[in-house]
């Protein structure tokens, strides 16, 4: 069987997508907020890191910032493999969607 991302991991890996560059915990979570799904700062780490085991997700040690105290956060960037599945899963979704419209009809 292929590897699949659960439903959690492909929105997850989506808002990993759609920060580029400054796809990090909080900046992941608060673009899962406003897309109607709230989640848990532990529930997003939790994902990420099965993200990370998929290879669907690498992370880097961001420069410290002024901002941050001086510390330095843990970001994150889509792999070719993890946008590779994300394509699958939109494939899934299409042809199970066009077969839902043709029964509603």
């Amino acid at each position: 069987m292929s590897e699949r991302l659960s439903g959690l991991e492909e929105l997850v890996l989506l808002a990993v997508v759609a920060a580029g560059d400054d796809a990090y915990g909080v900046s992941i979570r608060d673009r899962l907020e406003r897309a109607g799904q709230p989640s848990s700062l532990g529930t997003v780490y939790a994902a990420l890191d099965a993200l990370q085991r998929k290879r669907c997700v690498s992370a880097t040690m961001s420069a410290p910032t002024p901002m941050r105290g001086g510390r330095r956060k843990k970001v994150f960037l889509a792999t070719k493999h993890g946008r590779t599945l994300l394509a699958s899963a939109a494939q899934v979704r299409r042809h199970l969607r066009t077969e839902a419209k043709a029964a509603a009809h």
